[in-house]
């Protein structure tokens, strides 16, 4: 299928769209981390290069991200270079563990109101990282900016042929060129690769302070790379009716992310905006994924002195509108707001917030996903109902329990019986209920004991079959008699 020449046509097109709409973020992310363009660039090589052959979702674009960026650079910051290449291939590791333990079983669990969250915070802090490019520099980077945005937005109008960021960023640094307009560029930042990346080992003391060091970032990285990855193989999947085997994914992530420390690179995960670039061109294949890495190497190596004049506010602009197009901007729209149940927009902000505020989007995404938890547990609780039926000759009353027993529900019960005024024969029917935790079961036991008290006798009917096997397990051992 490879070798048919329109498919062949189509891949090759769109991994040369993909690496060349890959060099100004790669170096975008690098500047984010702290590190030299060359570093994102290897990651984004190696990274592309290797998910094509071990990645479980074909087409899917895996690269240097902002992402696996905004998580290490605080480390790169305190602890430099060798410290953050070790992370990078313990958070490899990391993500082998997870993957084969099923993680990726786990997104379910991640709601789709912190997914929504993670994705804006994650725009708001791209968007936030590009505002030291803009400060205190000279008068000329604002047009050079205005100019660079104004491109993209318009020529995309014209034609998709060709991605707009490489239109704005060719047209402008000519005219920097041209015009002998001194503004900072990409040479500032430091030096591009003049050679295909060589293995070796991080430059770290192989001891237990490192490990220390490394671990926190490594598990951030680990958790925040396969979230981004799954959550872009999913998308993929939709857009293309196709469905990927996400365990390999995930372990496949973590092999490209230890190739990658490897050689030296910043580390990544798949990228949503380049893989949505490469699946509206047509692509399909693991090919378009190996040769847009390959593309990218050929191009900072051949064409190094070209990249090093790119005017910084072009690029600064090409992350601006990463920022724009990642952002979920349906999900604040007055409309959206009016119909989403106010505890799914309180998830969104708590996990945006969270992130903002520590720029660890491992922490939003963890904290957002309990808020869920807590906020689904409060809906769900005030599903168990009660209601009394007293026998006409007054000897027995019946107490008919609906809906789902557990934590959160359960807990309530206790106070909706009445101990010392009812008869001496008690029946809890539980035909219209089910019983879901030790809580219920505990539950159960003190109400029981709270009747014997008054020498009062309880028989619990009703109860099916899953219930049944869960009460009798556990009944009287729970200490449930207060």
């Amino acid at each position: 299928m490879w070798l048919a020449p329109k498919v062949a046509r189509t891949e090759i097109l769109a991994g040369l769209v993909v690496a060349l709409a890959l060099i100004p973020e790669a170096i975008s992310f690098s500047i984010i981390a702290g590190v030299d363009p060359s570093i994102g660039l290897f990651a984004s090589f190696t990274m592309a290069v290797t998910i094509s052959v071990v990645g479980g979702r074909p087409a899917m674009i895996s690269a240097a991200t902002g992402a696996v960026a905004l998580v290490t650079a605080p480390l790169n910051h305190d602890h430099g270079l060798g410290y953050l290449i070790a992370a990078v291939i313990l958070g490899g590791v990391f993500q082998i563990v997870l993957g084969a333990l099923g993680v990726a079983k786990l997104m379910r669990f991640v709601p789709r109101s912190v997914m929504v969250g993670f994705v804006n915070a994650l725009a708001i802090l791209i968007f936030v990282a590009q505002l030291p490019q803009l400060h205190d520099v000279p008068w000329a980077v604002y047009p050079l900016l205005a100019a660079a945005l104004v491109i993209m937005v318009f020529f995309p109008r014209l034609t998709r042929v060709v991605p707009a960021p490489l239109v704005s960023i060719v047209a402008l640094t000519a005219l920097t060129l041209g015009a002998g307009i001194a503004v900072p560029d990409v040479g500032g930042e430091g030096e591009l690769p003049s050679s295909f990346p060589t293995p070796g080992l991080p430059d770290v003391p192989f001891d237990v302070d490192t490990l220390t060091t490394i671990a926190p970032y490594a598990l951030a990285l680990a958790l925040v790379g396969l979230m981004e990855s799954l959550m872009t193989a999913k998308l993929v999947d939709d857009i293309t009716d196709t469905h990927s085997n996400k365990t390999r994914e995930s372990i496949g992530q973590g092999i490209a992310n230890i190739v990658t420390g490897f050689f030296g690179g910043m580390g990544g995960c798949a990228m949503i905006g380049q893989t949505m670039i490469n699946v509206k061109n047509g692509a399909r294949t693991r090919l378009s994924t190996f040769l847009a890495g390959v593309f990218l190497m050929i191009l900072c190596v051949v064409f190094g002195s070209v990249v090093s004049d790119i005017p910084m506010a072009v690029l600064v602009a090409v992350m601006i509108m990463v920022s724009v197009g990642t952002f979920d901007w349906h999900s604040i729209a007055p409309a959206t707001l009016k119909r989403m149940p106010i505890g799914e927009t309180l998830v969104m902000v708590v996990t945006v917030a969270v992130v903002v505020a520590t720029s660890n989007l491992a922490i939003g995404v963890v904290v957002g996903s309990v808020t869920a938890m807590v906020v689904f547990a409060r809906r769900v609780a005030h599903l168990a109902d009660v209601e009394a039926v007293k026998d006409p000759d007054g000897t027995t009353v019946v107490y008919t329990v609906t809906g789902e027993m557990f934590f959160a529900s359960s807990n309530d019960l206790v106070y909706r019986f009445d101990y010392a005024g009812d008869p001496d024969r008690v029946v809890v029917d539980l035909a219209r209920a089910h019983i879901w935790d030790a809580s219920s079961v505990a539950t159960l036991d003190a109400i029981t004991t709270k009747y014997a008290r008054y020498g009062k006798t309880v028989e619990i009917i009703g109860l099916n079959e899953q219930s049944a096997r869960m009460h009798a397990s556990l009944s009287g051992e729970l200490g449930g008699g207060h």
